[in-house]
């Protein structure tokens, strides 16, 4: 019998939120359990695109924690990770676990509150937030 390759974990947040807290300690964590963990390592600046690295570990991976932070979707960058996440979740059947930190559900969900502000600047921009 042929060995499955383990699970491969996505964490996508917004870096100046959550990395060096939350996010941080979830990847140890992660890692430390022995689960294949993948971490953007690099601050990426606004209008960075996502990297064929970055999309090839997205593929790659079964399992996707989105970190909603308060600044999370001032970023294009993140919310294009987004975009890529919804992709593979209705088109592989992965798993999305998303982590609510420091935010309320509903803010996002009724794009209000900051989410609301910073969505409104996106389109704004002519950005699509569509898959």
């Amino acid at each position: 019998m042929a060995m499955q390759s383990p699970s491969r974990v996505f964490l996508s947040f917004r870096g100046s939120d959550t990395r060096n807290n939350f996010t941080g300690n979830l990847y140890k964590a992660l890692i430390d359990k022995g689960i294949c963990t993948f971490i953007d390592d690099n601050d990426l600046e606004r209008g960075d695109e996502i990297t064929p690295k970055l999309v090839k570990a997205m593929e790659e991976s079964r399992i996707f924690i989105p970190i909603f932070s308060a600044n999370y979707a001032s970023s294009s960058f993140c919310l294009d990770e987004l975009v890529h996440i919804i992709h593979c979740y209705k088109t592989k059947s992965c798993l999305v676990l998303p982590v609510f930190y420091d935010v309320e559900p509903t803010h996002i969900r009724h794009h209000s509150g900051s989410y609301g502000e910073h969505l409104t600047k996106h389109e704004g921009r002519g950005e699509s937030l569509q898959p």
